[in-house]
């Protein structure tokens, strides 16, 4: 029993963290339902999900840290959430993918890392109907593919891409599988609570199976080195976590059982065969475990813990990429929310300058011996295993280079003959050594011979030619993949940008002299002046794109450029590449192609030093007590999710009360203060209210909805509602259901959409009603299939959108169709959600939820509805999101009832479209949330909103401002011309009639006070006070844009006169010399030494 006592040399292997500086941070990281760990790892390269949904993978090197930006090139891998990843043991390059949309996909990632945003994969493999829950590659032989695919097990050669072996005799979900280290068997665990051991080139593949844990949850297992011993994670009936080791002799009894705790993170676990150091992290734990495994009792002995941030996913670093030389045994990578935390388990030892042979044994190397084809034929080679010793490696302590070079596989001609170990040969790194495992035949890289095309080649492209695709669309991906020897066209910002600095002051292109960049040289001009000039002339990497694509290039050129050598092409490439970087940026006239018959370009809103709103730092301040509303008793908590539940207008407050009766309180914002204890002033309907909202061009008309199907108009007296009241002026029999929302128009008077429980939509003309006649729906919309969750009017009421349970979203044109003009993917569940119109009609944006309830927002052009042009993700909650757009700033507010903190972002149309700004965090919880019109701000407090806060029992009035230095001055480059949205344009008639009178613009400069750019010389371009009435579209805007940046020739004459008055003031003191003026000084060319 001597061993018991023996010390482990991992005993004390200690996590360290790194600074957060030496973390990748700022990266967006949802939540993924997989059976996955959503991070993996190689020796070069790390990749893992990124963005809400996890269609897209981040793919940095390995020592990578800092701040990333979110316009960093991903890999768009999948359609829907990749579901698992793994590289390649044997090519640090070689990424595998399975996703949702039942597709494994094969990736090669280039040397120096993705440069730019990847969506070509190498190969594809389909599982059908059914998703991909795992994706391995076989440790022993090169190119062996396993994937999981529902109750599907099948092993794939990824060189021919063909199926090898598959498998369907489980009877559930296959959650978790596991190779030995010698290749020859596996273990799957699957969500029948069975443990089964396969052997994939035996008669009878299932050769063992157990009965193991006893949860439909997640269970893992995970092979314990070359040994019989399988180690499982998975929960009980109680949903308590368990650990089980079991030996493959006796299967059924586990040798070791250890219960940990009752939680919902499942385990995933991570077992170094060197060492024997297992790690258990749970999914949302802040803890990651270690445990030492042992052969005999107690198995599991317990190291340190670590304790951080909550954990999304894990994964080891191969051992090939440690610092032995720091005694790094074992080195973790955390993925969390917004960041990927290396954790490095460091054994102490008195110095660190020596390698410590005995925590390093022989590992497992890259060079495999055996492929595919042979294993499935019975033959078995072991992977030969290398040293860690950095005294046997020529580039000394320098970590093993990573196994990159080449594409792993090319398609080979069917005319020529076929090598496996051409195919496969790596170049070797400079001075590295590979223990004696050398591919033979890297001479014949360093010849140049490139490998041959294959008939499977050549069948895609067949496929490719039928389904639409021309061989010059063919030739130009060739072209654009990573490995052809091309390169982006498109020079990068940061090369643009150091090419314009460097010719900016030369004159001609060929006495371009590099010496101008260096650093204390006398031409290089300040950071301040670069920037300045860069800004004012950079054109975006799209528009140069569209140009080169507008251009275009005959077929028969692209196919003549397909017959030259790789090394003629990039010769070729790097010219046109600095041709087109010089017409871009210098400032030469000669070498810039004018059209007077193109529109130039607008001036980009955001720069190399990322995007700038004036509106980034707003703040939001509430009102003083002595402005409140207090003591509002028993307010509705039971409001339908259609329902925005708190409505306001200049004049007064609409507040839903619980109880029966359907009653809403109507109170009076100049009355402030405490409300008298007793019954409040409300109107009482006798059913369940469903939606309520105030007439935009009438503070004291309401109009209320409820589940009768009546849709009642109140006349709010002009001193207030003095007591309960259960007659309105007027009632409209809209529907014989249920009526979820109603929605005024934004610019005809007298017009109303309704929503009801029959799925139709019906717009109302209430003119009739002042004539004591019944209002008349005009125009019924039909088209949705279930429950519709919002109505929003387009700014020029030409448009109504609208969300629904069915997950779609409908865009409907009402006058000239009751069927949607436009449907696209709306948000899924059946939460809610919200739409509102964004840019002068031209976007659309949409709240709602995804597959795990967390809120999102998504951005649509609005002539493409199909795809978002960008996803936000914000948190987990209950809560719809109610949104209010601002115009004048292009500033979304965003909050839900129950929350207290106020999302603030800016629409652009440029990515990444959705900017966020300074959310505004309230002291308590809110219900809900009403916008005043423009003309309430004070802008002489650069207020640009202003709202009123409904909380438990109070109203209290929200000021959103821009800290300004000169407050004093009118702000004219944050306040626009408005729109006058409290004063209608046309009336019902005239709308239904086909009439489009958009709203005038009013200034909202104060009398009195001067503008901000006249003050500072800087002038501001102001659109006219009254706009033409044009026919708007939401598709297609003609109003030119404000500009706030340009020059206004008025400013300057103002300026000019100014000077000419004080010249004349003081003319006899201008004209009087001075003393120095008849001093003898230097002689001009001294000045210039």
């Amino acid at each position: 029993m001597a061993w018991r006592f023996k010390a482990s040399k991992y005993k004390n292997a200690a996590p360290i963290v790194p600074k957060p500086e030496a973390c990748i941070r700022d990266i967006s990281v949802g939540s993924y339902q997989t059976y996955g760990n959503n991070i993996a790892a190689s020796a070069a390269f790390m990749a893992f999900n990124v963005d809400h949904n996890g269609s897209n993978l981040a793919v940095l090197p390995l020592e990578d840290c800092g701040r990333k930006s979110k316009t960093m090139p991903l890999l768009h891998a999948h359609a829907d959430t990749v579901t698992d990843m793994d590289f390649s043991p044997f090519h640090d390059g070689l990424l595998a993918t399975g996703s949702q949309d039942c597709l494994v996909k094969l990736w090669h990632i280039p040397e120096a890392g993705l440069e730019e945003p990847l969506c070509n994969p190498e190969c594809t493999f389909s599982h059908r109907q059914r998703r991909v829950e795992v994706v391995c590659w076989h440790p022993s032989a090169e190119h062996l593919l396993t994937t999981v695919s529902y109750t599907n097990l099948s092993l794939w050669d990824v060189i021919s891409q063909q199926e090898l072996f598959s498998n369907n005799e489980h009877t559930d979900v296959i959650q978790s599988l596991s190779w030995k280290q010698d290749g020859v068997i596996l273990a799957t665990s699957c969500k029948d609570k069975q443990l089964r051991i396969i052997d994939a080139r035996a008669s009878t593949c299932i050769v063992n199976s157990c009965s193991s844990h006893q949860s439909i949850k997640d269970s893992r297992c995970v092979w314990l080195n070359n040994s019989d011993r399988i180690l499982t994670t998975g929960f009980d009936a109680a949903r308590l976590r368990q650990v089980y080791i079991r030996d493959l002799r006796h299967l059924n009894e586990p040798v070791k059982m250890l219960e940990l705790d009752c939680s919902t993170g499942i385990l995933m676990p991570l077992f170094d065969p060197d060492t024997n150091m297992l790690f258990l992290a749970g999914k949302g734990d802040t803890t990651i475990m270690y445990m030492e495994v042992m052969d005999k009792d107690p198995f599991l002995v317990e190291g340190i813990r670590h304790s951080g941030e909550q954990t999304k996913g894990v994964c080891l670093v191969p051992k090939r990429a440690l610092n032995v030389m720091q005694a790094e045994v074992n080195r973790l990578l955390q993925l969390t929310s917004n960041m990927v935390i290396p954790i490095m388990y460091q054994v102490p030892r008195k110095t660190y300058r020596d390698f410590h042979a005995d925590i390093y044994p022989d590992t497992v190397g890259c060079i495999a011996q055996n492929n595919a084809a042979a294993w499935i034929k019975g033959h078995n080679m072991p992977v030969p295993k290398i040293s860690l010793d950095p005294a046997k490696r020529n580039k000394g302590e320098e970590p093993i280079a990573p196994r990159l070079g080449p594409k792993p596989f090319q398609a080979k001609s069917g005319s020529q003959e076929f090598s496996f170990d051409k195919i496969f040969s790596v170049p070797v790194a400079p001075n590295s050594d590979t223990n004696g495992y050398q591919n033979d035949l890297n001479n014949q890289i360093e010849n140049n011979i490139e490998p041959e095309k294959s008939p499977s080649f050549n069948n895609e492209r067949m496929k490719e030619a039928e389904n639409g695709k021309s061989d010059s669309s063919s030739l130009e991906e060739d072209a654009n993949s990573s490995d052809s020897g091309y390169k982006p066209k498109t020079p990068s910002t940061a090369e643009r940008r150091k090419v314009f600095e460097i010719k900016v002051k030369d004159d001609s292109p060929e006495s371009e002299d590099l010496g101008n960049f260096e650093r204390g040289n006398a031409n290089r001009n300040s950071i301040a002046e670069r920037r300045r000039l860069y800004e004012s002339r950079s054109v975006s990497v799209t528009d140069g794109n569209l140009a080169e694509k507008a251009m275009g290039s005959p077929t028969m050129l692209r196919r003549r450029d397909s017959f030259k050598t790789k090394s003629e092409v990039i010769k070729e490439d790097e010219v046109k590449k600095v041709i087109s970087m010089l017409r871009q940026q210098s400032m030469d006239p000669r070498l810039e192609k004018v059209d007077n018959s193109v529109t130039p370009t607008p001036k980009r809103t955001s720069t190399v030093f990322g995007r700038v709103s004036k509106f980034r730092h707003l703040k939001g301040t509430p009102g003083h007590k002595s402005t409140h509303i207090e003591n509002i008793r028993n307010i509705s908590r039971q409001i339908s999710g259609e329902c925005d539940g708190f409505h306001a207008n200049p004049d007064r407050v609409a507040v839903p009360l619980s109880g029966p009766g359907g009653k809403i309180a109507v109170l009076e914002l100049k009355k402030t203060g405490r409300l008298p204890d007793g019954v409040m002033p409300a109107l009482v309907h006798g059913a369940t209210v469903m939606d309520f909202q105030w007439n935009p061009f009438d503070n004291q008309r309401l109009a209320v909805a409820c589940d009768d199907g009546m849709i009642r108009l109140w006349e709010i007296p002009e001193s207030g509602l003095a007591e309960p009241t259960n007659e309105p002026k007027h009632t409209i029999k809209a529907h014989t259901d249920k009526i979820y929302l109603i929605k005024f128009h934004p610019l005809a008077s007298d017009i109303l959409a309704s929503a009801s429980y029959d799925m139709t939509v019906k717009i109302w003309d209430l003119t009739l009603l002042s004539s004591c006649e019944t209002a008349v729906a005009k125009i019924t919309l039909m088209g949705h299939t279930d429950q519709i969750f919002s109505l929003a009017w387009s700014p020029c009421g030409q448009y109504l959108a609208s969300t629904c349970k069915d997950g779609k979203l409908r865009v409907y044109k009402p006058r000239s169709s009751d069927v949607p003009v436009k449907i696209g993917k709306g948000p899924v569940g059946t939460r809610g959600a919200r739409v509102v119109w964004a840019l002068k009609g031209q976007f659309l944006v949409v709240l709602g939820f995804d597959k795990v309830s967390e809120r999102q927002i998504y951005v649509f052009k609005t002539d493409n509805l199909n795809t978002p042009l960008t996803t936000v993700g914000l948190d987990v909650s209950p809560a719809i999101l109610m949104p209010y757009y601002d115009e004048d700033s292009s500033t979304l507010f965003l909050t839900g009832r129950g929350d207290s903190t106020i999302y603030a972002f800016e629409v652009t149309e440029e990515p990444p479209y959705c900017c966020p700004l300074s959310h505004h965090r309230c002291s308590s919880l809110h219900q809900g949330l009403s916008f005043l019109p423009k003309n309430k701000c004070d802008v002489a407090s650069v207020e640009f909103a202003s709202a009123l806060r409904l909380t438990n029992n109070t109203i209290e009035p929200l000021s959103f401002t821009v800290p300004r230095i000169k407050s004093e001055l009118f702000q004219d480059d944050l306040f626009p011309p408005t729109k006058v949205t409290w004063k209608p344009t046309m009336t019902a008639t005239e709308w239904f009639n086909g009439a489009n009178k958009q709203a005038y613009r009013i200034s909202l400069k104060p009398p009195g006070m001067d503008n901000l750019t006249e003050n500072q010389g800087q002038g501001v371009v102001t659109a006219p006070v009254v706009a033409k009435q044009q026919s708007a579209t939401p598709f297609s805007v003609s109003a030119q844009p404000f500009n706030r940046l340009g020059w206004n020739p008025d400013v300057k004459a103002k300026q000019e006169e100014i000077q000419k008055t004080m010249s004349n003031f003081v003319g006899d003191v201008i004209q009087c010399s001075l003393e120095q003026d008849h001093m003898e000084g230097v002689e001009e060319h001294e000045w210039d030494e």
